[in-house]
């Protein structure tokens, strides 16, 4: 039988009913002591054994737990896991009573120094509890255990598929059957199949001569499953995994992805979300995924600092969505032991993910951590024992570092050090081999840069908002203009909350070119903008169009972050010229912004900008014909409150997202407007508070199914009234 949910029913500390996954301290949103949850908490679940387990494996599968899990099954222990990112296994067999087991899981949320990646400062939360999904898991005595799957010669006519499999076997059981291979395709077509006597611990087996295979890329994320029989005399026992063919390459002329040149551009994310840190589950996890690919048009996500939710991943294979994952860390490495466990967080890592297409590089250096030889030689010597097919990557901050890894990955803050003593000119990126102190050219790529070099809020003036956007589009320029880096990845994609030590002391680092709730900040733009406009036009104003806002005050020069040809600006009666991106400032962009300013403007013409200020449109252009338009009032007022939820359709006990946005009357959000909503959710759990002030015009919020049913969400502002939404959970 297939895994099966293992969620309901676990008693929180002796008296709440909770289902998994569950944050064991939800944190409100700024201000508070994260020490709240840096403790010891008890999930308890009671259960019968089923009759039809005789004689069958049953274990329990835990996909996450925060930090150091101990469980026990009434009362005896079955095993400890102090890696708070990947999965653990409880074996049940032999141990389980006709009714009544009990079942007991310990988790220690403080920050053992023992364990990665604590024992230093981190500059992110880690919450506690079992805050990813558990699962039954009953199969025959022998089974079908961890399976890799490698696609040697995609760039062949004919490809092959080769598949390793461990097989389970606790009990030590003679083991003789036979182990079958099918492979189809997405709409379950079988394309091959083959089949091998297994008798040992492990059995390979391969596919060849394949024809019409579609590779997997970041466009056609073409996808295909492998489905694994094993037949014994113990009975028999299937799994199924998804994969896709494709290289994946990085070279000192760049990334090359099945062979050809792909410049990344792309952002790191934390798994993080307001209230519920770490346990939201797989509805929220794939909505970053589709955020990132559709909405920011990244076509890289780096999992900033640990290995992520599998939901994610799978969602990132399925949209052609480029992963670079990392091991738990932050700067600091602790003793041998410690050094020891970050080789397994390697090994764990690995053994999970390596049949995930979208994976492309494994980051086995702790995160702007020093060197260390010894260390670093053994987690990369992990990686390739396991994983022959994919690159190895160290990120560091520090210039003329080691190089152990197969790929040199690099911090590089310059921007903005000018501000801070440095003597240098203004510099997005220093040259490569600056960095590295090689006398060679090596694969290199940039794995951060912008973050808290220039900390940026939703409701901070719309000068510096200008100048967030202008510090990524200028990395964004250099990155395209060097041919000797393989990409970019900028930090980050969404706020996140921090310990006290970090951040602007609300226990948030605004780091972000989104909000927590996802809400986008004028740099998200600068990302989205360089797509292709045949995924959608962009067309957004660096402006709240305001005539006091900014310094002096106006609104130039005033950045339009587009994907069109050319834009136009109609000011009040007087029609202004249209304007071209600006190539001279940013040539290597794929989409450069247009930028308006003195240069555009006569004298006469700059005179319409007086003390009377008026409405204006901004129109793109997109080979000679209008493709969109944005709208500014010069009296904005408050006029609309919009509640938006991501879908009407949810499953049951998962959760949706809901934004609320005060607009003014042509649908343009407030960036000012303070005053707080009361959320009432009736069939579903709210979570988070019931009343939120609006932060930069919008607030978002999360409503968890509690089963099938229908659900009534009502918003309401004092000065805007309220709005109802009606969804459902199947």
């Amino acid at each position: 039988m297939p895994k099966t949910d293992f969620n309901a029913d676990w008693l929180f500390e002796g008296c709440d009913s909770v289902r998994l996954p569950h944050n064991a301290v939800d944190l409100p949103f700024s201000y508070f002591d994260e020490r709240v949850y840096q403790r010891v908490f008890t999930y308890e679940k009671t259960f019968d054994a089923d009759p039809t387990w005789a004689r069958r494996e049953v274990s329990v599968v835990f996909d996450g737990a925060m930090a150091n899990a101990r469980v026990s099954l009434n009362g005896a222990l079955l095993t400890r896991h102090a890696d708070g990112y990947t999965p653990f296994e409880a074996r049940l067999t032999g141990l389980l009573q006709p009714t009544g087991n009990r079942l007991t899981v310990i988790v220690d949320g403080s920050e053992n120094p023992g364990i990665p990646p604590f024992g230093g400062a981190i500059d992110y939360l880690t919450y506690a509890g079992i805050y990813r999904e558990v699962w039954l898991n009953v199969t025959a005595p022998v089974s079908i255990g961890l399976h890799k799957i490698e696609t040697p010669n995609v760039l062949a006519a004919h490809k092959s598929v080769t598949v390793t499999t461990t097989l389970n076997n606790p009990q030590n059981l003679a083991v003789s059957g036979t182990l079958t291979a099918t492979l189809c395709d997405a709409s379950g077509a079988t394309i091959a199949t083959t089949s091998a006597s297994v008798t040992g611990s492990t059995a390979t087996l391969t596919l060849a001569g394949l024809a019409d295979i579609t590779l997997w890329d970041t466009t056609t994320p073409a996808l295909y499953t492998l489905n694994l029989t094993l037949d014994t005399p113990q009975g028999q026992d299937t799994a199924t995994s998804r994969f896709g063919f494709r290289s994946a390459e990085f070279t000192s002329d760049g990334f090359k992805l099945n062979g050809k040149p792909l410049k990344i551009r792309g952002l790191n994310r934390h798994q993080s979300f307001p209230y519920a840190g770490y346990a939201l589950g797989r509805a929220a996890q794939e909505k970053d995924a589709e955020i990132l690919k559709h909405d920011l048009r990244v076509n890289l996500v780096r999992t900033s600092h640990y290995p992520q939710s599998s939901h994610f991943l799978n969602r990132c294979d399925e949209l052609g969505l480029l992963v670079f994952e990392e091991i738990p860390g932050w700067q600091h490495i602790g003793d041998l032991a410690w050094q020891k466990e970050s080789v397994e967080n390697v090994r764990r890592m690995i053994r999970r993910d390596w049949n995930h297409p979208s994976i492309i590089i494994w980051g086995v250096r702790i995160n702007e951590s020093q060197d260390n030889h010894d260390f670093y030689l053994q987690t990369n010597a992990a990686a390739h024992a396991l994983d022959s097919t994919r690159q190895t990557g160290g990120v560091r901050y520090i210039t003329d570092s080691e190089l152990l890894e197969d790929v040199y990955t690099m911090n590089d803050f310059i921007l903005g050090n000018e501000e801070h003593g440095g003597n240098r000119p203004r510099t997005p990126l220093r040259p490569q081999q600056e960095v590295t102190g090689l006398p060679h050219v090596v694969p290199y790529i940039i794995t951060e840069y912008g973050g808290h070099m220039y900390p940026t809020k939703s409701n901070d003036q719309e000068q510096r908002q200008a100048e967030h956007v202008t510090r990524h589009l200028e990395v964004l320029n250099a990155m395209h203009g060097d041919p000797q880096i393989a990409g970019c990845i900028g930090w980050c994609a969404f706020d996140y909350n921090t310990h006290k030590d970090f951040g602007s002391g609300d226990r948030l680092c605004h780091h972000g070119v989104m909000d927590m709730f996802r809400e986008p900040k004028f740099a998200a733009y600068a990302y989205a903008s360089q797509s292709d406009p045949a995924d959608g036009i962009i067309l957004k104003p660096v402006t709240f169009w305001a005539r006091g806002e900014r310094n002096i005050g106006g609104v130039l020069p005033l950045i339009i972050l587009t994907n069109c040809d050319e834009v136009e600006l109609t000011y009040g009666n007087h029609r202004l010229k249209r304007v071209g991106p600006d190539r001279e400032k940013y040539p290597h962009l794929p989409h450069a912004p247009v930028i308006l300013d003195r240069r555009h403007f006569t004298h006469d013409e700059l005179g319409l900008w007086g003390m009377m200020w008026e409405d204006a449109t901004i129109t793109g252009y997109l080979n000679g014909k209008a493709v969109a338009t944005a709208r500014f009032v010069s009296d904005p007022v408050a006029t609309t409150l919009q509640v938006t939820p991501d879908t009407t359709r949810i499953a049951a006990h998962e959760a949706t997202r809901v934004m609320v946005r005060a607009l003014d009357q042509v649908g343009n959000k407030l960036p000012f407007f303070p005053e707080p909503v009361a959320i009432t959710v009736t069939g579903a759990r709210l979570i988070g508070p019931s009343l939120v002030p609006l932060r930069a015009g919008s607030t978002g919020f999360w409503v968890q199914s509690t089963g099938a049913g229908s659900i009534e969400i009502t918003v309401t502002s004092d000065r805007l009234g309220t709005q109802t939404l009606h969804l459902t959970a199947e």
